[in-house]
């Protein structure tokens, strides 16, 4: 990517996502995933998890987008936010859904990765008129441009830029031409 070109935010990027992430050790024997009691209170995820099931299982999307502010979310004007989909139970007050963002069945929107020997945490940044199908998983750090749309069952690994169609796993620009064939 060029100096000069734009993230779908509109800002100029870093190279990548990996470059956007918080980086915790965690030092021991044991792996990254046994100190998020140092990061989050017990009660924090606790009430996460909760106000995450509602956004889950309610059929309202008014409610869906009360809840998901309540847990922090930013959450733009008409957003779809679809049955089982899941936002980062960790910190879901790192996820930006810009207006009228449709997110699918069953997706997941990740803020954090927890790893062997460290946990990463970073912002994910959907914007307005993105498409996030059925069962995609978005890790974090990701950007993901207005009008982009994400197929069905992608693993979404780095920005999507605007006006682009991904799928796969990892997810990757599917080529125009060849679907008009």
């Amino acid at each position: 990517m060029s100096d000069d070109a734009q993230s779908p935010t509109g800002q100029t990027p870093s190279p990548d996502r990996y470059d956007r992430l918080e980086r915790t050790p965690t030092p021991g024997e044991r792996n990254s995933l046994w100190h998020w009691p140092e990061a989050k209170t017990f009660f924090q995820v606790a009430r996460n998890y909760i106000l995450t099931w509602i956004v889950r299982v309610s059929s309202s999307l008014e409610r869906k987008n009360w809840v998901l502010r309540r847990l922090g979310v930013t959450v733009g004007d008409n957003v779809a936010w679809g049955l089982e989909a899941t936002p980062d139970v960790f910190w879901p007050e790192r996820i930006t859904l810009g207006e009228n963002v449709i997110v699918g069945y069953d997706a997941t929107i990740l803020c954090h990765e927890f790893l062997q020997d460290e946990y990463r945490v970073g912002d994910v940044v959907i914007g307005d008129r993105a498409m996030i199908g059925a069962g995609a998983v978005i890790l974090p750090g990701v950007e993901i441009g207005h009008d982009a749309q994400v197929a069905a069952n992608s693993l979404v690994t780095d920005d999507v830029p605007p006006e682009t169609t991904v799928a796969g796993i990892p997810a990757e620009p599917l080529d125009r031409d060849s679907e008009e064939a």
